[in-house]
């Protein structure tokens, strides 16, 4: 095979990229504020584009930007366009539909019951196919975001209230999701039947919230009530005397929760609790099991920031190796920095990473890191350590190879992109990145490090399909695709 060129190096492209975060609250006079402070703490979830939604008793209030959270909602005066004691937020990274503003959530509509607006974390596997269903019998899309399908499905259930025509809607959804609702008096929020996609339940002043992980009900001091659970739909509504109900609704048959276990691995924030395990706790007993399963005679455990960072802290312990940060990011180089002109490619990850070269000189390096995707920047980064001395780079990581693509919200590259899919076994691998050694935790020690047992392959207890091939749902697009279906989802692409 050979070996790629500066423009193969993509520092954005040999990534998982982000899913998308939600924030709900109900009945709170700072709303929209707590609303876009919730979003700030979820911003990791998504960085391409935000939105909020609000409604004061007699209407709703829209406003949706391209970029970072903080870059448009700290202003009080658009703050100010959002009134209301009742909002939701989404921050976002597209895995259906291009990157736009008509595809910023929440969506929002006019039904015969009044508005509604709609947000959600993750990917249904059978958008697509629903979506060409509708299309057929005459409905008008204006995004490309699947979202924009729940909207019609709600709208064309027979049920008469809001609540029974969104439940409608979502139990003819496949794949993984966490959806919030906002209509006139309520706010809805629903999980997967699997719980792929993490989402909780939150409480401010005696007020409902729900976001997609606690750190977003840490930032504004909320107290976490519980998570909510696979396949359940929990409606908080405000009564004509100001109180609010909270009615559950769960599945007659529930299954086993599998959450996805790359929450743990690499999404969410590590001061986060995922299904009632500390996702910091998780990342650094993998380390720990790592450095159990991959040991290796080294002088300095370096993570590669700042994703590998609790896993080397783990490894180090386990070890007795030192720790040190051999690699000091640099955390304000965003996409836009400069034109990635062929010379500024040629620097590769140094935009982003540089060598701590008085800790790395002359020293055998562990480079832990949290997975490795393509390789490409794995490569960068072991040549950058040896130029800054090393004399041994090892590389352990605290993940299992990733063999498959995600359908249920994580943006993977194709599967012949997959470094795991280009060598057939983990010596070319170790060739192809330029280290001395390579390993990667297994799939049990994945599982015992954020569960505490091994996997159960008659019955897995997580999410692990990139990792095994197994998936937990129907791929009713995936599966269902042919020649004669088309092969992008809009003929409209906004300026810009």
């Amino acid at each position: 095979m050979t070996h790629p060129s500066d423009d193969d190096f993509d520092l954005e492209g040999d990534t998982l990229h982000e899913e998308c975060g939600v924030f709900g609250i109900l009945g709170h006079s700072d709303a929209s504020t707590l609303t876009a402070l919730g979003l700030h703490a979820l911003q990791h979830r998504g960085q391409e584009a935000a939105g909020i939604v609000s409604f004061d008793g007699r209407q709703f209030y829209q406003e949706k930007r391209m970029g970072l959270v903080g870059d448009h909602y700290t202003d009080p005066a658009l703050l100010a366009k959002l009134p209301g004691t009742m909002s939701i937020g989404h921050t976002r990274y597209s895995t259906t539909g291009e990157v736009a503003l008509r595809n910023v959530q929440p969506l929002f509509a006019e039904l015969e019951a009044g508005g509604i607006a709609i947000a959600h974390n993750g990917n249904f596997t059978n958008g697509l196919t629903l979506r060409k269903q509708i299309i057929a019998t005459g409905a008008i899309c204006q995004s490309t975001s699947d979202t924009e399908v729940v909207l019609h499905l709600i709208a064309r259930s027979r049920h008469s209230s809001t609540t029974d025509r969104f439940i409608d809607a979502i139990r003819q959804m496949e794949g993984g999701y966490a959806m919030l609702a906002l209509t006139r008096t309520k706010l809805i929020a629903a999980r997967d039947p699997v719980g792929i996609r993490p989402l909780v339940m939150g409480e401010l002043d005696g007020k409902p919230i729900f976001c997609s992980e606690t750190c977003a009900l840490d930032i504004i001091g909320a107290k976490y009530i519980r998570d909510v659970e696979n396949g359940e739909v929990i409606i908080c509504e405000i009564q004509p005397d100001g109180s609010i109900s909270i009615e559950e609704r769960k599945m007659a048959r529930k299954a086993p929760e599998r959450p996805c276990l790359f929450e743990y691995v690499y999404f969410a924030r590590p001061d986060s609790m995922v299904s009632g395990r500390s996702v910091y706790k998780a990342r650094k007993h993998a380390g720990m099991n790592l450095a159990k399963e991959a040991p290796v005679e080294a002088d300095v455990v370096v993570p590669v920031p700042d994703g590998g960072t609790p896993a080397a802290i783990g490894f180090a312990q386990q070890s007795g190796i030192p720790f040190e940060l051999g690699i000091i990011r640099n955390h304000y180089v965003g996409r836009t920095f400069i034109e990635p002109t062929q010379q500024i490619r040629a620097f590769g990850v140094r935009l982003k990473h540089s060598a701590n070269r008085a800790e790395i000189a002359g020293k055998r390096v562990v480079l832990i890191d949290d997975s490795i995707v393509r390789g490409t920047t794995s490569v960068k980064i072991v040549q950058m350590i040896r130029d800054a001395g090393a004399t041994e780079v090892h590389i352990r990581v605290a993940s299992p190879m990733i063999y498959h693509s995600d359908y249920y919200g994580i943006d993977t590259p194709d599967p012949d992109k997959l470094l795991a899919n280009q060598y057939h076994d983990i010596e070319s691998m170790c060739r192809f990145i330029g280290a001395d050694s390579l390993a990667f935790l297994s799939i049990d020690g994945l599982y015992e490090a954020v569960g505490g047992e091994k996997r159960n392959n008659a019955a897995p207890q997580f999410t692990d399909h990139y990792f095994t091939g197994e998936y937990p749902t129907h791929l009713t697009d995936l599966n269902g695709r042919s020649n004669n279906d088309p092969k992008q989802v809009s003929l409209l692409k906004e300026a810009g």
